[in-house]
C-alpha cells in the first residue's frame, strides 16, 4: 500500500511556528528567536532550501546567512494557498481550510481556485479562511501590522483571507518592497511586517529551476538583502514551498476511458497533488485501490480518511473535511498528472512545479537576520 508520507528533515521546524514565534520575540524572546523591537517576515515564494544551497553562488548573502540547520518543513500540500496561510496564521491546513490549490466548495459543489477564485467562485474570504492571522493577533496586542507586496494583489480575495488585520502597502520592485518593510518596522516599534517576493516562483513555473530567468530572479532577490537591517529589527526569511522541474515526458495525461477516472466527478488540486472528488455511488477505498494497482512508481495514494488519520493536514475541522478530496494522489519523483479532458492545455506548459512531498518541495529556508541573527 502506497500511503502519502511527506519528506524532509524530521527535526526541522514547521512553517506553522513562524508567526507565533515572531510575536513572542516582541515580548522579550521566544523558544528560538531572541528579542526584537519589530519583526519582519519575508517570504520568497518557491525558494526551497535545496535549490538555494545548489545555487549558493548566485545568492551569496542568503546562502551565507543560512546555517545547516536553518531550514523548515512546509505543510501538506506544499502549495502557496495552504503553506502561506499556515505561515501567517500558525494553523495547519486542516484548521484554516485552504487545503489545496483548487478544492471543492461543498456548499456549491464546484471547484474553487484558492489563489484567484474568490470573486469568480463566490467564496467569502473572511469566512472561508477560518484561522486568526498573525496581524489580527498583533492588533489584539496593540501592535501595528503591515503587509508589503505587489499592487496587483492588494484587493484580491486571497489577500483578504490571509492578510486580515494588516495594512497593505504596494511596491513594485524587489528592493523597494524589502526597503519599505524595513522602514515600516523601524518607524513602528513593536510592529509585525510581512514582505512577499514572488519573482523566483514565477520564473520557476515558467522556465524551470536553474534556468537563466530563475537564476536572474534569485540574484535580484539576493541583491536586495545587501541593505542593512535597521537596529533592533528581527528578520526571518523563509518560503512557502520549494520547486521541482517536471519534463514533458513525465506528464501523465488522464483521458476518457482511463479506469483511474471511473467514479471520479471532479479532479481538483494541481498536477503534483490531485484531489479526486467522487460520484455519490463511488467508494473511496475502491478508487484508491484502482490507482494503486495502476501505479508504477509514479505516485502515492491515500483516501481522505487515511490522510486525516495520519495527520497530513494537521487537525481537521469538521467544516473543512469535505473540502479535501475523497482520494489524494501525490506525485513521486518528477511526475505530474493532468486532466487531459480539459480544453485549456496551458498548465501543461508549466516547468517548475510543487504540491507534493519530495524534499525539494517540502524543505524551505529559515534564515535569521538583524536582531534574530545567530
Amino acid at each position: 500500500m502506497s500511503l502519502i508520507v511527506p519528506a524532509g528533515p524530521l527535526n526541522a521546524r514547521s512553517l506553522t511556528e513562524v508567526a507565533q514565534e515572531s510575536l513572542r520575540s516582541l515580548d522579550g524572546g521566544g523558544e528560538w528567536l531572541p528579542a526584537a523591537t519589530s519583526a519582519v517576515i519575508v517570504v520568497v515564494d518557491g525558494l526551497g532550501s535545496i535549490q538555494l544551497r545548489a545555487h549558493a553562488g548566485h545568492a551569496r548573502r542568503l546562502a551565507g546567512a543560512m546555517a545547516k540547520k536553518d531550514v523548515a518543513r512546509s505543510v501538506f500540500p506544499s502549495t502557496t494557498a495552504a503553506a502561506l496561510t499556515s505561515t501567517l496564521t500558525g494553523a495547519w491546513p486542516g484548521e484554516h481550510g485552504l487545503v489545496g490549490y483548487r478544492i471543492l466548495d461543498p456548499a456549491q459543489g464546484v471547484l474553487a481556485n484558492q489563489l484567484n477564485g474568490y470573486e469568480r467562485d463566490g467564496l467569502d474570504p473572511v469566512t472561508w479562511q477560518r484561522a486568526t492571522t498573525v496581524f489580527e493577533r498583533a492588533h489584539a496586542d496593540g501592535r501595528a501590522a503591515f503587509a508589503v507586496g505587489l499592487a496587483e494583489f492588494a484587493g484580491s480575495g486571497f489577500t483578504a483571507a490571509v492578510l486580515r488585520g494588516a495594512r497593505y502597502i504596494a511596491e513594485d520592485g524587489v528592493r523597494a518592497r524589502l526597503a519599505t518593510a524595513y522602514g515600516l518596522a523601524s518607524a513602528h516599534p513593536g510592529s509585525v511586517v510581512y514582505c512577499y517576493l514572488p519573482e523566483v516562483d514565477k520564473a520557476g513555473h515558467r522556465h524551470g529551476v536553474a534556468s537563466d530567468a530563475w537564476v536572474a530572479a534569485l540574484e535580484d532577490v539576493d541583491a536586495a538583502f545587501a541593505a542593512p537591517v535597521p537596529a533592533g529589527v528581527g528578520v526571518v526569511v523563509t518560503a512557502d514551498h520549494g520547486m521541482i522541474d517536471v519534463p514533458r515526458h513525465r506528464h501523465i495525461l488522464l483521458r476518457d476511458g482511463d479506469p483511474r477516472l471511473d467514479g471520479v466527478a471532479l479532479v481538483g488540486g494541481e498536477p503534483r497533488l490531485l484531489h479526486l472528488y467522487l460520484e455519490d455511488d463511488a467508494r473511496a477505498d475502491e478508487v484508491a485501490d484502482v490507482w494503486r494497482r495502476a501505479d508504477d512508481g509514479t505516485a502515492d495514494i491515500a483516501t481522505r480518511a487515511e490522510a486525516i488519520a495520519s495527520g497530513l493536514f494537521g487537525d481537521v475541522h469538521p467544516d473543512v473535511e469535505a473540502r479535501i478530496g475523497d482520494v489524494l494522489v501525490a506525485a513521486r519523483g518528477t511526475w505530474a498528472f493532468y486532466d487531459d479532458r480539459l480544453d485549456d492545455k496551458r498548465p501543461q506548459d508549466m516547468v517548475g512545479q510543487h504540491g507534493s512531498t519530495t524534499p525539494e518541495e517540502m524543505t524551505v529556508p529559515l534564515i535569521r537576520l538583524g536582531s534574530y541573527a545567530r
